[in-house]
């Protein structure tokens, strides 16, 4: 069975894909964004991966089965030149039109080419209890059983310490960025705690590695996040304006969710009270209390 999966970015959803591998039989083609494909470089024997600039390579097999995660047209159309046997995701019908299969109706249905529309996708999103993995595994006939993320080793960097704090979840989403990372590292410092905000990186291997080398992250629902998920390492994220429910905490997670969440459920702006709704004490005292559970030991971190 051959299956093409298209999940171009952001990272963090193309890393969250990943268990998919674990479960899909056959030859598998991923085309994503270029950046991204150090994250997909020699997960699996059966995985090959192209950049979208280059998806015309992955056009010397036929496919079984795409799936196809992106919702723009362009991709959709893509899709047609592709031929599947079976589509799961989005697609463009004869008048060009951006369609999706019924059987991922259960993932579409919250997105932004809902066929309800925004505000009733938004209001969906915000009920839905099932993780992203959850539905995704659904909708393909499959049963998700907590499969783990799939991750290339890192390239090693020197920062290490116990906290790594992720400060900035960039530019899309400006109301993950929590108000008050400066007083918390702070009073975690004041703990005799060595604390460390994550630098920007040449690579995204580099960072991957700065995010495994700490007993546990603090941040939003961001990359780092995932890289936390993937490697095992204890996290505490704060979710301001997106859903706690579509994230599997693989036991390692502890979500801190703001009073304000619905006012400001997925809405791309900035307003700095979703920012600030979240107290440095909550978030104080999740941190104490993941460190209790992730002992290091010779460098490395044994989660109990």
């Amino acid at each position: 069975m051959n299956v093409l999966i298209i999940k171009l970015g952001a990272t963090g959803d193309v890393v969250r894909t990943t268990p998919l591998l674990r479960r899909l039989s056959g030859s598998v083609t991923w085309i994503t964004a270029a950046k991204n494909g150090v994250f997909l470089d020699g997960l699996a024997d059966n995985l090959r991966h192209f950049s979208w600039e280059a998806r015309a390579r992955a056009l010397d097999i036929p496919y079984d089965l795409a799936i196809n995660l992106e919702d723009t047209v362009e991709v959709a159309l893509f899709l047609k030149s592709v031929r599947p046997a079976e589509i799961f995701g989005a697609y463009a019908d004869s008048s060009k039109r951006l369609r999706y299969t019924d059987n991922s109706k259960c993932w579409f249905d919250l997105s932004l080419i809902s066929s309800y529309g925004r505000q009733e996708a938004d209001r969906l999103k915000l009920l839905n209890r099932q993780t992203y993995q959850e539905l995704i595994f659904t909708g393909l006939g499959l049963r998700f059983a907590g499969e783990s993320y799939l991750l290339p080793e890192p390239i090693e960097t020197e920062l290490s310490g116990d906290i790594a704090i992720a400060t900035n979840a960039g530019p899309i989403w400006p109301m993950k960025n929590w108000a008050y990372c400066d007083e918390l590292k702070q009073q975690l410092e004041g703990r005799g705690l060595t604390v460390n905000v994550l630098p920007k990186r040449s690579s995204l291997l580099e960072h991957l590695s700065d995010v495994e080398n700490h007993r546990c992250l603090v941040g939003g629902d961001s990359l780092p996040m995932h890289l936390a998920l993937g490697t095992g390492t204890r996290c505490v994220t704060l979710f301001t304006c997106t859903s706690p429910w579509e994230i599997y905490d693989y036991g390692i997670q502890k979500k801190v969710v703001s009073p304000l969440l619905e006012e400001f459920f997925y809405k791309r702006g900035y307003d700095l009270r979703a920012t600030t709704a979240i107290s440095v004490d909550e978030v104080l005292s999740t941190v104490m209390a993941q460190l209790d559970v992730a002992i290091p030991v010779a460098g490395h971190v044994i989660v109990k």
